[in-house]
């Protein structure tokens, strides 16, 4: 009694905490309740706040209640059963640990274990398991009691008592074997007597049955056979639709399918019912006429679809030889385009850029022009071939829609070809566009090179601007020499050596590194080709103060190179 009496009082210590239950292991209704002596004191306490008073259940105990008469006016009235006001309990957690108390039955009292300890070990629980283990029970119980300490729990289908202290229950659902473990560790006691064998502690476990692993398996079986049944009716459902039956040959079918024959959206279904005919063996000497008439019919069809079909093949051919020697222009015309390139080129070049006049230059336009104009006559000639393509295409196109056979092998080669040629002549006109983009491009270099020519040729006006002015100097420099000296041995003979000193003197001023006989002279050359070498080194060694030569390089790179050096000259003297 002792040890209940402090097990209570423990009780009244956890009750704020935890969950009690009752005999029938259910909430127990005086943890949710409040003490309230006097309803009408409640009533006034919650009038006062402009509350609404309600009792615990949610009951208006004043029905004329008017909240503008409470003592808080202007405030919103509140729901008294609001969590964390402190009128309703707050909600209860579901973690909270359950604690077991006392259970009175009629014959026996039930006694908690110690919530100190750890909850008694059990084995793994069988699938479908419906059958608990009780041991411990006291030795003088009956099968009566064990009904009424587990009936509680839920219905008990069998009892299997031993002459030992231990039974086992096979319960009616399986959730009822959570309830029964929960009793595990209670001590029992009969009545009030203290006698060993009228008390004990119950030990309960999950127990392994036949019957229930058998119950068990049949519902797998059920369930599986549910699933296969749901499943086939999902296949049912996304199944295709089987194709419509062929009716049996008759004299009205017979009619109806030679006109079918005859029609092309419908003669391959019409082809499919004869040969089921043929299969069937429907076929006899009575109707052997019709067959046979059906069969021409069928060959006549498949002929003419074969003489469209070799029709379409020679077209395509056609058009593979059309795009074949469009193929071969292209070729062509642009090798004349590189050639005219190169010309162009040629003409560009240094020894031909100082030579040309104004009638070359005009004649230069012209040709660049011309040859624009060209490059755009034959961009328009390859479009409207590439368009004249194009119709045929759409053309073969809409014959064939017209008369669409039954696809077959030589159909997909067909189409094949068709597709081959769509991309050679989408494969021309990105030609076409890159074509244009290159006469565009030229057309801005000819612009380019014009503008080059014309400075060039504004360069070449100032050379000689400069050769003149050149000449006059040396000339009045020689005049000035004459006068003191009676009879001078002057270098210069001619005009004409004159005039190829201040040339070749403006020629060497430009290069101040100095430059190779030869390619002095072939720079005179241009302007004179009677100009031979020996006369232009003849000339320069005669005027030692004016031009001078030098050793330049090593070993097998070495080169005799002339400068200017007049103005040194002239210092000098």
């Amino acid at each position: 009694l002792s040890e209940v009496s402090g097990k209570r009082r423990k009780g009244s210590w956890l009750s704020q905490q935890s969950v009690p239950l009752d005999a029938n292991m259910n909430m127990a209704p005086n943890s949710m309740t409040m003490p309230m002596s006097d309803p009408s004191v409640w009533a006034q306490a919650m009038s006062s706040l402009g509350m609404p008073p309600l009792n615990m259940t949610g009951q208006q105990l004043m029905p004329d209640f008017d909240p503008s008469l409470g003592l808080m006016t202007g405030i919103t009235p509140i729901n008294p059963m609001m969590p964390g006001l402190g009128l309703a309990p707050p909600p209860l957690s579901q973690d909270a640990p359950v604690v077991k108390e006392i259970i009175h039955c009629n014959s026996c009292t039930l006694f908690p274990p110690n919530h100190n300890l750890l909850p008694p070990a059990t084995r793994e629980r069988p699938p479908g398991c419906k059958t608990v283990f009780v041991g411990g029970l006291p030795e003088n119980s009956t099968e009566q009691l064990i009904v009424e300490v587990f009936g509680q729990c839920g219905d008990i289908a069998a009892i299997r008592k031993s002459k030992k202290n231990f039974c086992h229950i096979r319960f009616a659902e399986e959730f009822t074997v959570d309830k029964a473990l929960l009793l595990s560790g209670y001590r029992i006691r009969l009545g009030s007597s203290t006698d060993k064998k009228d008390s004990g502690r119950l030990h309960v476990d999950f127990a392994q049955a036949r019957d229930d692993l058998y119950e068990w398996e049949c519902h797998q079986r059920m369930l599986a056979r549910e699933e296969r049944h749901r499943r086939k009716i999902e296949e049912d459902l996304f199944r295709p639709p089987s194709p419509p039956p062929i009716a049996h040959y008759s004299e009205h079918e017979c009619s109806e399918l030679g006109d079918r024959i005859k029609e092309d959206g419908k003669f391959p279904e019409a082809v499919r019912v004869l040969l089921t005919w043929l299969e069937r063996g429907e076929v006899n000497r009575r109707n052997a006429n019709n067959f046979y008439s059906m069969i021409q019919a069928s060959n006549g069809h498949i002929r003419r679809l074969t003489g469209e079909k070799s029709q379409h093949e020679k077209e395509v051919e056609e058009a593979k030889e059309k795009f074949k020697t469009a193929m071969k222009i292209r070729n062509m015309h642009n090798e004349q385009l590189m050639g005219i390139r190169g010309e162009e080129e040629m003409e560009m070049s240094d020894d031909d850029m100082e030579d040309c006049s104004a009638t070359n230059s005009k004649d230069s336009e012209d040709s660049g022009v011309s040859q624009a104009e060209a490059l755009k006559e034959e961009n328009d000639s390859l479009r409207c071939q590439l368009d004249a393509y194009r119709n045929e295409v759409e053309l073969l196109k809409q014959e064939q829609g017209k008369n669409q056979p039954m696809i077959s092998e030589e159909d997909n080669t067909r189409s094949q070809q068709l597709s081959f040629l769509q991309q050679a002549l989408q494969g021309m006109q990105k030609q076409l566009l890159r074509m244009r983009d290159e006469l565009k491009e030229r057309e801005a270099e000819l612009q380019k090179s014009m503008e080059e020519k014309q400075q060039l040729k504004n360069q070449i006006h100032d050379f000689k601007i400069q050769d003149v002015t050149a000449s006059s100097v040396v000339s009045c420099s020689q005049d000035k020499e004459a006068l003191p000296e009676k009879n001078p041995l002057s270098p210069v003979n001619s005009e004409r050596d004159a005039l190829l000193i201040g040339i070749i003197s403006t020629f060497l001023n430009v290069h101040p590194f100095g430059a190779s006989m030869e390619y002095i002279c072939s720079y005179l050359q241009r302007l004179d080709t009677k100009i031979n070498t020996s006369e232009v080194e003849a000339l320069l060694s005669r005027l030692p103060g004016t031009f001078r030569q030098e050793l330049s390089g090593v070993g097998a790179s070495l080169e005799k190179r002339w400068s200017f050096c007049g103005f040194q000259g002239i210092k000098s003297t």
